[in-house]
Formats: structure tokens, C-alpha cells, sequence
């Protein structure tokens, strides 16, 4: 039976195996594509760092275009984070300001929308920035959300969820912290607090009300060992914050698949048959 001090050493990982894998899956999914590259969002954080990390490697630098996509409000810090990673990584990268798109939206149409239609606004205008520059580039679009916001539904639906390739969807975020320390990432990008950058001051575990350790964990034992919320609360785990995840899980999932189709053949797409990949 699996003791809740065993949970952190299963969440480690072999670094250099799963760069290996990870470089692997981008070359063979571009290779297999017929296109050229891959363009990334950089935003300034660990995920697109390490999204465009492992491209570079996989790709080489002159097959990965970065693209930065500040709203008026996003942080100057993330701006200038993003900037030295596409550095660092010697990757041509490319600011478009998405301001006058998302505001144009709103203040014609929409003025009183709270912050989260605005947020998400902002990540579905980023998503089809970057499909319109893989078109132009003939290139893939490359993913950058992890397997704990993929599980707990903490994205935008055909927003920064949506993507062509997604190299990090198995990593859980403390293995998205391991993996850009082991390929040596600017050290404020790996330890800064987690944020979508969708308004001043928010934070990921801020708006969630737990930490990414805690989820990481939990939904660990939940979606990898199979463990019911009564069982994980059994190992210690605070119960609020288990039935909080169990209840985001949930209630999220449609987010992870393609649209519902509703049937009327036995060979429904996404229900009965998909073309196995390549």
C-alpha cells in the first residue's frame, strides 16, 4: 500500500530518460508532419520555457519560432523573462502586443465582462496568433500545458489547451520543475510563483486555493494508482483540499476531449473509432 511519504519519490524523475523521450515524440510528430518547426507562445514561464527548451534540442534553434504575446497588463517581468530564455536558447522569437484585438472585442461589445472572460479571451487570441503563424511557417503548434492543469481543467478551452503537439501533458508541474532544472533554465523562470499573466497579480495557486505540490500528489494517487478521494484523505492529505481537486477533476473533463458527437452510427468519431497514430 502506498504510504503518502513514498508519493514524492514516485513523482521523480529520471531527467535525461525523459528528455530523451520527450525530444524524441516533438522530432518524430514534426518529422511525420511534413512541416518545418514548431512555433511556441513563450510567456515567460517554466512551462513554454521548457515547451521550447525541449524543441530547440529536439529541432535545433533555427526550427523553433517563439512568439510573445503581451496584453497591456501582462507583467514587464514576463515580457523580459521570455526574452531570455528565446536568449538563452538562441531561438528567433517574435512580440505581437494582442491589446488592441481583445480590446477591441470588449470595449465595442462586452465593457462590463469580468476578469475571467477576459482571460480567457486573451488565451484563445494568443492560441489563434499562434495557428495563423504555423500556417504561415508551415510549422506545428507547440503545447505547453502540464498534466496537473491538464487534470484539474485550469485552462481555456481552445485557448492555451489547445495546441498540435503537447510535450508536457504527462509531466506533472513539480516534474516540469525538475526537468527545467536539469536542463539548466534561468533560475527566476523555474522559481517564480506559477501565473497565467491574465491580470495583474494573479497566481495560479492563489486562484485554485492549494499548491501544485498538493494536487500534484493527489492526483497522482487518484488518475495514476487509482485511489478513491476517501482513500487519499486516508494518507494524510487534507480533506478540503482533496475534495476540492477530486471536485475540479471532475467536473473538468470534458475539456480534455475533442467535442461531443452525438451518435447516430456505430463508427462515432471520438466514441467508437479514431485512426491509430502513425
Amino acid at each position: 500500500m502506498i504510504r503518502k511519504e513514498d508519493v514524492l519519490e514516485r513523482l521523480r524523475l529520471n531527467p535525461e530518460l525523459a528528455t530523451r523521450v520527450l525530444t524524441g515524440f516533438i522530432k518524430d510528430a514534426v518529422e511525420t508532419s511534413g512541416c518545418n518547426g514548431v512555433v511556441v507562445g513563450l510567456s515567460g514561464g517554466v512551462d513554454s520555457a521548457l515547451s521550447t527548451a525541449l524543441a530547440t534540442r529536439a529541432l535545433g534553434h533555427d526550427r523553433v519560432l517563439a512568439l510573445l504575446l503581451p496584453y497591456r497588463t501582462s507583467s514587464p517581468e514576463s515580457t523580459n523573462d521570455a526574452q531570455e530564455v528565446a536568449a538563452q536558447l538562441a531561438v528567433e522569437s517574435r512580440t505581437i502586443d494582442i491589446s488592441p484585438m481583445v480590446d477591441a472585442y470588449f470595449d465595442n461589445t462586452e465593457p462590463d465582462a469580468d476578469p475571467v472572460r477576459r482571460g480567457n479571451k486573451m488565451a484563445r487570441e494568443r492560441m489563434g496568433i499562434l495557428f495563423d503563424q504555423a500556417k504561415k511557417c508551415d510549422a506545428l503548434v507547440l503545447g505547453t500545458s502540464n498534466k496537473t492543469e491538464i487534470l484539474l481543467g485550469y485552462s481555456t478551452i481552445f485557448g492555451d489547451n489547445a495546441s498540435s503537439i503537447n510535450p508536457l501533458g504527462d509531466l506533472y508541474k513539480q516534474q516540469v520543475w525538475q526537468l527545467a532544472e536539469h536542463l539548466d533554465l534561468p533560475r527566476q523562470v523555474v522559481r517564480k510563483k506559477p501565473s497565467a499573466d491574465l491580470w495583474p497579480g494573479q497566481t495560479d495557486e492563489g486562484e485554485l486555493g492549494f499548491a501544485y505540490r498538493t494536487a500534484d500528489e493527489v492526483l497522482y494517487l487518484m488518475f495514476d494508482r487509482g485511489l478513491s478521494p476517501e482513500e487519499v484523505v486516508e494518507r494524510g492529505y487534507d480533506a478540503e483540499a482533496v475534495a476540492k481537486i477530486e471536485q475540479l477533476e471532475r467536473s473538468n473533463r470534458f475539456k480534455r476531449r475533442l467535442m461531443l458527437i452525438a451518435r447516430l452510427s456505430s463508427s462515432a468519431i471520438n466514441l467508437d473509432r479514431e485512426i491509430p497514430r502513425d
